[in-house]
């Protein structure tokens, strides 16, 4: 089930963890997508700690909150983003975001299966998205004092099997929260140190997440003509008399 929006506020705002987490995810998400101008983005989950570096230059920022989660009213001092939806029937209209974030919205779904097929009916045919969940093999999965202990964790191939079978394309994969889920000074103190190290050593095993970017897949189409050749007969005989019958 999803966690309270309440909850997921207070880690991400109001504890030095969850302020080190968002920095740790949010660059890795500046990183694969860099900018953002004149494109149309959707959060879903509460994706909200990633999209504010996106607000100035893209053309359309949505928050979408799940209705078992809540909704809280977001960014703070500037006009509301944030919408209150049921998880599987989103207010947008088909092929409308270029860009979709999940975070803390597949792993807690009571429907992924649905809520992937909504996602797709919303994704653009050019668009990507990008799913952040918790790493099965990782720290962060264990502790249930973090949002990312609870839900379903993935390994990279459990998450890309699922997605191709929703008919998404996995296209690239990173990881982030290298640093142990704990608040003790020495390691919130050296988390960027041992960010940088996770990602030169792995980025698939040791991240507390995982982040696969995915596209619509789009069915083969066939070659120009091909109906057409097909409705015509082959005339291998063509030009061969037909034998005349012989007289009584």
């Amino acid at each position: 089930m999803h966690l309270d929006v309440q909850d997921l506020r207070t880690f991400y705002y109001r504890t030095r963890l969850g302020r080190a987490a968002q920095r740790a995810i949010r660059s890795q998400v500046l990183a694969l997508w860099p900018q953002m101008a004149g494109l149309s983005l959707v959060g879903f989950g509460f994706a909200v700690p990633l999209l504010r570096p996106y607000l100035p230059d893209a053309r359309r920022v949505v928050a979408l909150m799940p209705g078992q989660q809540g909704v809280m009213p977001w960014p703070p001092g500037l006009p509301n983003v944030s919408v209150l939806c049921p998880e599987t029937l989103w207010p947008l209209p088909p092929a409308s975001a270029d860009r979709i974030i999940f975070l803390h919205g597949l792993e807690t779904s009571e429907h992924p299966t649905s809520l992937l097929e909504e996602a797709e009916r919303v994704l653009a045919p050019e668009g990507r998205i990008l799913f952040i969940v918790p790493n099965r093999a990782g720290l962060w999965a264990r502790r249930d004092r973090t949002p990312f202990g609870f839900g379903r964790p993935y390994s990279l191939g459990q998450l890309e099997v699922q997605l191709k079978r929703q008919g998404f394309l996995p296209e690239r994969h990173v990881a982030a929260l290298f640093q142990p889920p704990t608040e003790q000074e020495f390691w919130l103190r050296t988390g960027a140190f041992w960010e940088e190290a996770g990602r030169r050593i792995s980025n698939r095993y040791a991240g507390g997440i995982l982040m696969v970017e995915a596209t619509r897949r789009v069915a083969a189409s066939s070659p120009p003509g091909l109906p057409e050749r097909a409705r015509r007969p082959l005339r291998i005989l063509d030009g061969i008399a037909a034998p005349e019958p012989k007289p009584a």
